[in-house]
């Protein structure tokens, strides 16, 4: 049997948000935007390279930017 392979992403590991020293915000929507696939899909940290703080942050700032009819639910 042969191994496997495994696809190895590149991603930055820093995360702008830590680097900055501030926090993603409902009011920036268009920074948020870039963490929302074509699909309107919120991307992974593996994906993206922020760290699991900031990620869980823009979920919840894109979730209520979506009730708030900021961010489409979908594309």
């Amino acid at each position: 049997m042969k191994p496997r392979r495994i696809k190895k992403r590149i991603v930055p590991e820093n995360c702008p948000f830590c680097h900055n020293d501030t926090e993603p915000e409902l009011r920036e929507f268009e920074t948020l935007r870039r963490y929302i696939s074509e699909r309107g899909k919120i991307l992974a940290h593996t994906h993206t390279g922020i760290c699991s703080k900031h990620q869980r942050a823009i979920a919840q700032q894109i979730k209520h930017g979506r009730h708030l009819g900021l961010l489409p639910f979908v594309e």
